[in-house]
């Protein structure tokens, strides 16, 4: 069930198109507003029917009784300082980012008395931006995680649970830190690792491009496909997850050595026993629905 009438996404990207094709897959009786920086995402978006576009995002949220701010981690504290004059009384405020405690401290300030923050990062996305990225599935049966505020009024959160599960997806609340360095573990460190595995293969001159485009095997395929996300938005969920994400890089180049040595030393029981206990992990992860078995891993159907 959705209790919002009126909806405005600032940001026109990939997550906030899916909202957009998502509650109307839903049926309820919604108004979508959008905003976007770019004259020309904002008239892709109107050809794409994602919702009544608007010139300014103060516009776009004026009546809206949710606000969901779909844009990079670094744009939020201008973006939510631009919106507050706007803001009607009792509002939800929201938003996607990857990132919690640096959103909180950014957007938190701007916003007056009376409206309600709730921020929030629904676990789902692609390699592709835009908004003509968006498809009304991509939140189902993936996670999105709430990161109230302390005070928070329950009844508030309560619906922003109900908004998201009506488009699909499953809901959970944690504390911004615990979130921020969950995330680090399960997405910030590995988009690094990728970012860092695709320029090691640019940078050794004795395999040829052609050769690593010819010639690419799934891991590093799978390696090019997360390296291939919004450069924007990873450059500022490192630069504002910077603590986490240390901390889990470190632990991650403690764990690299320790490959090494066994590969150096010949160590077979090693690395097997490390190879089948995280394959268990793998397992796990398919088992929760939160990845398939299937050729590909299933990517070459979006469906």
């Amino acid at each position: 069930m959705i209790r919002y009438r009126r909806v405005a996404l600032i940001g026109l990207g990939l997550i906030a198109s899916s909202i957009s094709h998502a509650i109307r897959r839903t049926g309820a009786p919604v108004e979508v507003r959008g905003y976007a920086r770019s004259g020309s995402t904002r008239a892709e978006a109107a050809r794409l029917g994602l919702g009544t576009i608007f010139e300014t995002a103060g516009e776009a949220v004026e009546g809206a009784d949710l606000v969901i701010l779909c844009v990079p981690v670094g744009a939020m504290a201008s973006v939510a300082a631009e919106i507050a004059p706007h803001l009607a009384a009792g509002a939800t405020i929201s938003d996607v980012g990857s990132v919690k405690r640096a959103v909180i401290d950014a957007v938190a300030p701007h916003l007056p008395d009376g409206v309600h923050f709730v921020p929030g990062h629904p676990l789902a996305g692609t390699e592709h931006s835009g908004p003509g990225s968006g498809f009304a599935t991509l939140f189902d049966n993936r996670w999105c995680l709430l990161t109230p505020l302390p005070g928070s009024a329950p009844a508030v959160v309560e619906a922003l649970e109900e908004f998201w599960r009506a488009l699909g997806a499953r809901v959970d609340c944690m504390d911004a830190d615990h979130h921020d360095l969950v995330l680090a573990v399960t997405s910030h460190v590995p988009h690094l690792i990728a970012y860092t595995m695709v320029g090691v293969a640019d940078h050794v001159r004795r395999v040829t491009e052609q050769e690593v485009i010819n010639y690419s095997a799934a891991g590093f395929r799978d390696f090019t496909r997360i390296a291939a996300s919004d450069p924007t938005m990873w450059r500022d969920v490192f630069l504002n997850n910077r603590e986490a994400t240390l901390d889990i890089l470190g632990r991650f180049t403690e764990e690299l050595f320790a490959l090494q040595r066994a590969i150096r030393l010949g160590d077979g029981e090693h690395l097997h026993a490390y190879f089948t206990r995280t394959r268990a992990i793998r397992r796990g992860i398919i088992d929760a629905g939160q990845d398939t078995a299937a050729p590909d891993f299933g990517r070459l159907s979006r469906g």
